[in-house]
């Protein structure tokens, strides 16, 4: 059975697509699973951390949900790591509420696009965009399994609570009682009291999702601007360590 997990965060600059796509690759080239990660956001940043050129043409996630007829293999790339395909995004995807807005069924296009997914890939896993909306809320009903990057910073304890309440209130709302929040990750944490505190409130709020804190790390950065995931730039590196981390813990998650 397909795992399909997102990646979700309100606000930008988390590590929401730095997970996403180095937990795709994890479970890809350490697990030898066979994984389809699809971006959502317009800024298309999963397909540039992978070294894929969106900018160059080509189909995207937009083709996707827009097109009459447009299956998934239509557009889907190969990436460099083996066993892990992309759906990339770009700057139409703006354009997508306004698209599908006539469309009575315009919250459950991705989940019904990638339906029968189960035999081509083991894992599905979902960049969301950094805001809520039609589009977030599409990614909410085509996963199962939420992940949420939250920064080591006073007002994400807020945003944090108002992310798991929306996944409760899109799994009434909408009867996909299979959506549940089962990783909060701290991010961009760095050892002060305020950052140890947060992590402290998570823990105590969420007893058993939250994992252990992602510190800043420059090899994650430099991985990131050489277009390639961790494993493939400093596998040994503490960064490489500390992704692995979640990975595994994601991966006992489900």
């Amino acid at each position: 059975m397909t795992r399909r997990i997102a990646f979700i965060n309100e606000k930008g600059g988390v590590g929401k697509t730095t997970l996403a796509v180095n937990v795709a690759a994890f479970f890809a080239q350490k697990r030898n699973q066979r994984v389809l990660l699809v971006d959502l956001d317009t800024q298309g940043h999963a397909a540039k951390t992978l070294g894929v050129d969106v900018r160059a043409g080509g189909p995207t996630v937009f083709d996707l949900l827009t097109g009459d007829g447009v299956d998934p293999a239509q557009v889907t790339r190969a990436t460099a790591v083996e066993n892990l395909w992309l759906i990339p995004s770009w700057k139409e995807m703006a354009e997508f509420p306004t698209k599908a807005a006539l469309d009575p069924d315009r919250a459950k296009l991705l989940a019904r696009k990638l339906a029968g997914l189960d035999e081509r890939y083991d894992y599905v896993v979902f960049d969301a965009p950094p805001s809520f909306g039609l589009v977030t809320t599409n990614v909410l009903l085509a996963a199962e399994e939420i992940v949420i990057p939250v920064a080591t910073t006073y007002l994400a304890l807020d945003g944090c609570a108002e992310m798991v309440a929306t996944v409760e209130r899109v799994s009434k709302e909408y009867g996909h009682a299979k959506l549940r929040v089962t990783q909060i990750v701290p991010t961009m944490y760095r050892k002060t009291q305020l950052a140890d505190e947060i992590v402290e409130k998570l823990r105590q709020y969420f007893p058993k999702q939250v994992s252990e804190p992602m510190s800043l790390n420059v090899s994650i950065d430099e991985a990131q601007s050489h277009g390639k995931t961790i494993w493939e730039y400093a596998p040994w590196s503490r960064g490489a360590t500390l992704l692995q981390q979640v990975a595994e813990r994601i991966e006992r998650a489900r």
